[in-house]
């Protein structure tokens, strides 16, 4: 077991994500202690170059299988891919892309699986960091210069750090993520059924298959065995 100390993590990380903090964070600021936030979009940057993967996980989880399984997927992972991570399970993107959606009637950004392009939940994250310090257009999407461009594109203000990020980026570059199968981060928070998506949302939330790994998120009870 290694213990990292969180200051020096974001002391390395800040100048790494000050660019998108303002973007994805939920004060109307780019303050430091959020950088923690963003802590896997700059893993491969901080971490021993010996360390090639990570599974960075939530503390809001209930583990149904052995987590060893999870890292069998990384053997899954198409050639370009570089992360792991399984899709939003409401329509909090559906949401957030209004603007976008309104000018681009036929877009499948923030649809519902399986055709529509959801979004993604950072809960389960499978970090190939060999990948993500190889992949030269990864690296480039890290540049304040192309997160300026890609939120203004798609009108983007978010606030769930991460997320948010990877969010935007599979959107234009889907290639980068190996979509993780819901039964890995099976989301249980339904706040947006009683805000205003109740007609759409058990199309996000549905999820077929015996869960491996439950997700409670929005302080959400976690079924018992």
């Amino acid at each position: 077991v290694i213990v990292h100390d969180v200051n020096e993590l974001t002391e390395k990380l800040f100048p790494i994500v000050e660019a998108m903090q303002k973007h994805f964070s939920a004060g109307s600021g780019t303050y430091y202690s959020d950088s923690i936030f963003f802590l896997s979009v700059a893993m491969h940057r901080i971490m021993p170059k010996e360390i090639t993967q990570i599974i960075q996980v939530d503390l809001d989880l209930k583990y149904k299988t052995n987590i060893r399984d999870l890292f069998d997927e990384f053997d899954n992972f198409p050639k370009e891919a570089v992360i792991g991570i399984a899709r939003e399970m409401q329509p909090v993107y559906r949401h957030t892309f209004w603007q976008y959606r309104r000018e681009n009637p036929q877009t499948k950004v923030g649809d519902p699986p399986p055709d529509g392009l959801p979004g993604f939940n950072s809960g389960v994250l499978l970090l190939n960091l060999e990948a993500m310090r190889q992949s030269k257009l990864y690296n480039q999407l890290l540049e304040p210069s192309m997160v300026q461009q890609l939120t203004e594109k798609y009108h983007f203000k978010g606030h769930l750090g991460d997320q948010d990020f990877f969010t935007m980026v599979g959107m234009e570059h889907p290639e980068l993520f190996h979509v993780l199968d819901c039964t890995w981060n099976r989301q249980l928070c339904t706040w947006w059924r009683d805000h205003g998506y109740s007609d759409v949302f058990d199309q996000y939330f549905q999820c077929e298959g015996e869960v491996k790994i439950y997700h409670g998120n929005c302080n959400t009870p976690i079924p018992e065995d």
